[in-house]
């Protein structure tokens, strides 16, 4: 019988690198963090040995949702785990730790959950926490037709692809929050500057302060319940066009 340990170390790290490569390349793109995480669970399977299915779980408020899969099954199978409020993904995403099981283990305490995976032809359960900041946390899953359960390379792979996995993600996240800050400075930029060039006109025409032409322009932004850039935009505009 082969010892499940026994995989041949040269071919397994080279998938491991394969696919640190290919997450790599995907950062480098424009993909959002949803098609990223799309990527990990194809990835992972390539990655660590008696793979065949993977999701990705993600907690929000304590809330859990299958944020990424390799198969409709695999997701259902994430679902029991959720109604039932436990299970190797939350266990995993929850503690903090990696937590593997076989199904033959777990029988009597998750008998939902193993029913459904045994009936699906999965056996073995591998799951790793996936912290990346306060927004996202969770758990990569791993389900497998092995009835032996995943073995301690298994695990120091997954564990190994996880920690590189979440250093590139969280440095995603990083670029996406500043990209998202930097937008909207460069509206609230754009904003004041055509608030500025009303308030201008208005001043030029009417003769009047800068104080008064600003309350001008939130007086007739509420009148119209519209935003006051929109009002400023819209006299600037017919300003331009000659029409006062």
């Amino acid at each position: 019988m082969t010892d499940p340990d026994d995989h041949p170390w040269p071919d397994v790290l080279d998938d491991v690198t394969s696919a640190l490569e290919t997450l790599t390349a995907a950062l480098a793109g424009d993909d959002d963090f949803t098609v990223l995480l799309q990527g990990v669970c194809d990835q992972v399977v390539h990655a660590v040995p008696g793979v065949d299915e993977v999701t990705v779980t993600m907690l929000r408020d304590g809330s859990p949702w299958t944020a990424a899969t390799t198969s409709d099954t695999a997701a259902g199978l994430d679902r029991d785990q959720y109604r039932a409020d436990d299970g190797p993904c939350l266990r995993a995403a929850r503690s903090g730790a990696l937590f593997r099981v076989s199904a033959a283990d777990m029988a009597d305490e998750w008998p939902v959950f193993i029913r459904d995976a045994v009936a699906a032809g999965f056996n073995s359960f591998l799951s790793a926490p996936l912290t990346i900041d306060d927004e996202y946390a969770g758990a990569i899953n791993c389900y497998s037709s092995r009835g032996h359960g995943f073995a301690d390379l298994d695990e120091k792979l997954l564990d190994l692809y996880v920690s590189a996995t979440t250093a590139a993600l969280r440095s995603h996240r990083r670029y996406e929050r500043a990209h998202a800050m930097t937008e909207q400075l460069v509206v609230a930029l754009d904003t004041r500057a055509v608030i500025e060039q009303a308030k201008g006109i208005l001043m030029a025409l009417r003769q009047i302060s800068a104080e008064e032409a600003f309350a001008v322009l939130v007086e007739q932004s509420q009148q119209e319940n519209a935003k006051l850039n929109t009002v400023a935009t819209r006299f600037v505009t017919r300003a331009s066009g000659g029409a006062v």
